[in-house]
């Protein structure tokens, strides 16, 4: 009797990174409006939220007294301001700075310089 198993076989090692294909060109722009889109609309939300006095009295926060006292603070309040702000920064600088990768095409790294120095 045999006690060989074929499943026990050595892996023949990872994938090279050559052998996966770019996204079409559609996805990608679909994939960028929607996180443009996601972004600005969290960043609006946590720009405004925290100065509605609604969110306090009748939002989820007014089942937790003592998480509704440490939101109130000045501080809390204009840390999630900022983080709002960062939000709707991120979203227009990739709306800003969006290009399109062709399936195929060689890969850049975005470097201003070396793309100067191929032509």
């Amino acid at each position: 009797m045999k006690l060989t198993s074929t499943n026990l076989a050595t892996p023949t090692g990872p994938q090279s990174t050559d052998e996966y294909a770019d996204a079409p060109v559609w996805l990608q722009r679909l994939f960028a409006g929607t996180y443009v889109l996601f972004c600005v609309v969290l960043g609006l939300w946590l720009v405004a939220l925290p100065w509605v006095g609604r969110w306090f009295d009748e939002g989820w926060v007014a089942h937790w007294p003592e998480l509704q006292r440490v939101l109130r603070h000045g501080f809390v309040r204009g840390a999630v301001t900022g983080l709002g702000l960062i939000d709707i920064w991120l979203g227009i600088w990739e709306a800003i700075h969006y290009r399109d990768h062709l399936p195929g095409a060689p890969p850049t790294n975005g470097n201003l310089h070396d793309r100067q120095q191929e032509k």
